[in-house]
């Protein structure tokens, strides 16, 4: 009993040595991401999630919103897709400090003129396109440089109005989300895989 005691735990002791040997050497630390890294990931996850869902409305529910309590007066769907859009080329266009390549309409709702799914999507991923160019000016040197605010009067930051587009197609995303499931489509995100 005494010896395969003793031979369990030379075992044991082999095997622990065995593994750390086996160990891969650690890899050199790798160079921290850029901000024009960080801004374009971020981004990218928000189009990941965005761009499905909007492809996930079908066609005659492109202009549903609720009416129910406190919706009242809210965007449909389409609005809720095109005023992302909009507000992406806006943005945009005033990190890279030109005019908007489209024309994003009247208000903040994108073009009236845009109701079919097809063209709401095309402007939809067409924007997130733009907006990645956009982005991938912004860097350590010009982040906290001022540009024209589109918005209004004054000035912003690359990095603010940066951090704008996420933010706040994140925050439609999600009222997005409650349209679909109001009618019974689950968001593409949110299908097991």
């Amino acid at each position: 009993m005494r010896i395969s005691r003793l031979f369990c735990l030379a075992l044991l002791l082999l095997a622990v040595v065995a593994t750390a040997q086996d160990k891969p050497k650690s890899e050199a630390p790798k160079a921290p991401p850029s901000v024009t890294q960080i801004l374009d990931r971020t981004f990218s996850n928000l189009e990941r999630e965005f761009v499905p869902a909007v492809e996930a409305m079908p066609d005659d529910k492109f202009g549903f919103a609720p009416t129910n309590g406190e919706f009242k007066g809210v965007r449909t769907f389409r609005q809720q897709a095109m005023h992302v859009a909009a507000t992406n080329y806006q943005v945009a266009a005033a990190i890279l400090g030109e005019k908007p390549p489209v024309e994003y309409g009247k208000g903040d709702n994108g073009p009236e003129n845009i109701t079919s799914k097809a063209d709401v999507v095309k402007f939809v991923k067409d924007s997130f396109a733009y907006t990645h160019k956009a982005l991938a000016t912004v860097n350590d040197k010009n982040l906290n440089g001022w540009i024209r605010n589109p918005f209004g009067e004054g000035q912003a930051t690359r990095m603010g109005m940066s951090m704008v587009v996420t933010w706040h197609s994140f925050d439609h995303y999600g009222q997005m989300v409650e349209y679909l499931r109001m009618n019974g489509i689950i968001p593409p995100a949110s299908r097991q895989q």
